[in-house]
């Protein structure tokens, strides 16, 4: 993987992150740079999906898109759940 292709995956992690955080219903206690971090595995993660099924990912696809964007919103709902549960027992 190329230098370009490393923030290139950043980027398009962090936007995935963030509609992945959109999807999710309700209100996630969890922090921008954990979301972000989601986002950017959830990309990642995507991309070796979408490759794996056999869609074309050497340019934008749509159905890629929608992979990464719905690992994003799993990953979210995962970890906001993990950390709401930490926190709400820390609060007591």
């Amino acid at each position: 993987m190329t230098i370009s292709g490393i923030i290139t995956a950043l980027i398009v992690g962090i936007i995935v992150g963030t509609l992945g955080r959109l999807v999710v219903p309700g209100k996630q206690n969890i922090s921008i740079w954990l979301t972000l971090v989601v986002g950017i595995i959830a990309a990642l993660l995507g991309t070796v999906i979408a490759r794996a099924v056999g869609v074309n990912t050497s340019g934008f696809s749509w159905l890629e898109l929608l992979i990464q964007v719905g690992l994003a919103a799993v990953g979210v709902a995962i970890v906001a759940g993990s950390v709401g549960r930490r926190n709400r027992h820390a609060v007591r």
